[in-house]
């Protein structure tokens, strides 16, 4: 594979600083996020004047994940900068997010000098070691010569099969040899060769199992997202009829409003989706890893179902649940492959009317208060006035929960949260990465108070860009999901989930620049959002809800998927 630059008498010879600039804008880059330091001064030096976008995070934590956000809504790669030591480490967090979440990204760290790598130096760590088992590859560079290859490589990588992060670790001497850049980048990978057609035989094997099944079931992950297949996601479901659930990560690939979908699956799903998944005799996985927040307890896991995956990345297929016509493929040309072919069409009017029932009788609920202001109703309020339309971001825990619930994804790409590894302060930085990339949408942020607190830093971004991000903080002065967990678990022993000292995030929000606003109730709330969740400012609005609420209904540790608790009031 090459990648033809400008013409070599065109060329003047640069630094490796400038040579890097250079390469990155090659990728097609319109963007970095990034914290300057020691070791990366010379990559700095470089950007002074260029005309790429830089957006300088107040925390190489901040930065990672507002590349992320970045990355989830465009499908292109994040890039990011930091200097060595601790401003590597201060990205580990965010490389593992992006790890387990599939997200491409390429990351840049300074290092110290080639001459003292290995002697404990100022600001030295091992990055390689350190980053190896959270990225999908990493790279040293010890010749410069070797650099465009290895950041063509890395946006290669990034962003082919199974999307993740990348490392580039670059000692500051190498910024300042020279070197001339090529016409062409040679890519030599012979190990990695991703299989995106799927085998023939196995589409077959899974079109007549659809024409034996009585109670089908499409799961649709997040690899359907990264392959762009929901179109063909719900061309598929609407030609054989087969109703369709998704993951955490997989809301937005298939219409939450139509008649076909069940809702999430998993630990905080919908009674009637993981009831679906239990009673199925067919269970078609596209693009999902079958995780522990999916499955409850794996020997009550879809027991009597024959299991079919389909997935670009060979070693999640069997890795959790026995898998029975395995298809290694890239989603969007499985689904095309499997929408070629004729089958006879079966008659799963009784299938439906199951779930039809079951979606009646146990729907999602909640109870209002009088006093205190619903956090379920609040995530419906903040549906009901942007419209459905908004680009979400989420932290992870109750808020996580309660929005995945009920703001309802009817599109793909507009929803932004952290999955595998459940980061806090993930939601408010990823947000700024969305707004970013889409500065015309509406972004807004829902947030927990503890979360938020973990990275508001970035709310000088906001100001300094100005950027109409809408943060929303559900606060319930507590660590939400941990208290839930307590109260349920744990005899209501609650040992320090309660937060009763937080900034008043009123005025930290005007200590920004940014308008702040609390509210307390259902009225003050829609008088808020109707103002402000469309228009073109920022603004932090502090949502006092309701402390002892619980995420309904739950998978509880070590049960399976048809032992649901809280299913009715």
């Amino acid at each position: 594979m090459r990648a033809k630059a400008i013409e070599d008498s065109q060329l003047d010879e640069l630094n490796g600083a400038d040579a890097l600039i250079q390469l990155i804008i090659n990728e097609g880059v319109e963007v970095l996020f990034g914290y300057p330091g020691g070791a990366v001064l010379p990559i700095y030096d470089a950007l002074y004047g260029k005309e790429i976008k830089h957006v300088l995070a107040r925390h190489e934590q901040g930065a990672i994940h507002a590349a992320e956000g970045y990355a989830r809504v465009t499908g292109k790669p994040g890039v990011v900068i930091a200097t060595s030591g601790p401003g590597a480490t201060n990205l580990v967090t965010g490389l593992t997010d992006a790890m387990m979440d599939s997200l491409p990204l390429v990351v840049f760290t300074g290092q110290v000098a080639s001459t003292v790598i290995g002697s404990d130096a100022f600001q030295e760590a091992d990055v390689i070691g350190i980053t190896t088992p959270i990225t999908k590859h990493n790279y040293q560079v010890r010749d410069l010569k070797d650099l465009p290859r290895i950041v063509k490589e890395a946006f290669h990588i990034a962003s082919t099969g199974r999307p993740g992060p990348v490392l580039i670790d670059i000692p500051k001497d190498i910024c300042s040899q020279k070197i001339q850049l090529s016409t062409e980048v040679d890519i030599q990978l012979p190990g990695y060769q991703p299989n995106y057609n799927p085998n023939p035989l196995q589409i077959k094997k899974l079109l007549e199992a659809i024409s034996r099944a009585n109670k089908p079931i499409l799961l649709a992950g997040a690899g359907v997202l990264h392959a762009k297949a929901t179109e063909l996601l719900l061309e598929f479901a609407q030609k054989y009829q087969i109703p369709v659930t998704n993951t955490l990560l997989g809301l937005g690939s298939f219409p939450a409003k139509h008649p076909l979908f069940l809702g999430m699956a998993g630990m905080h799903g919908t009674y009637t989706a993981n009831m679906a998944i239990y009673e199925s005799d067919l269970l078609i996985n596209i693009g999902a890893r079958f995780d522990d927040r999916l499955t409850g307890n794996l020997s009550h896991f879809a027991p009597n179902a024959k299991v079919a995956h389909i997935d670009i990345d060979a070693a999640e297929i069997g890795k959790n649940v026995s898998t029975h016509i395995p298809i290694v493929a890239d989603a969007k040309e499985a689904l095309a492959k499997l929408l070629e072919e004729e089958i006879p069409s079966v008659n799963i009017d009784q299938w439906h009317s199951k779930l039809t029932e079951n979606k009646d009788n146990f729907p999602l609920w909640y109870k209002k208060d009088e006093e205190e202001m619903s956090p379920q109703r609040l995530i419906e309020l903040v549906h009901q006035y942007t419209n459905g339309e908004a680009i979400i971001t989420t932290d992870v825990g109750q808020h996580q929960m309660w929005t995945a619930q009920y703001y309802h994804f009817e599109k793909p790409h507009r929803w932004v949260t952290s999955g595998g590894l459940g980061t806090m302060g993930f939601g408010f930085p990823a947000a700024i990465g969305a707004q970013i990339a889409l500065p015309e949408h509406p972004v807004v942020s829902i947030v927990g108070d503890g979360g938020f607190q973990m990275t508001f830093q970035e709310l000088a971004v906001v100001k300094e860009l100005n950027l109409p991000v809408k943060v929303v903080i559900v606060n319930n002065l507590a660590l939400g999901m941990v208290r839930q967990w307590q109260q349920t678990f744990y005899d209501k022993r609650y040992s320090y989930s309660h937060i009763p000292v937080q900034p008043d995030f009123v005025k930290l929000a005007e200590s920004y620049g940014i308008k702040g606003v609390r509210v307390s109730n259902e009225q003050e709330a829609e008088e808020i959002f109707s103002q402000h969740l469309m228009d073109s400012m920022p603004i932090v609005i502090d949502c006092r809800v309701k402390q002892e609420e619980n995420v309904n209904p739950m998978i509880a540790p070590g049960k399976g998927s048809h032992e649901m608790i809280g299913v009715k009031p």
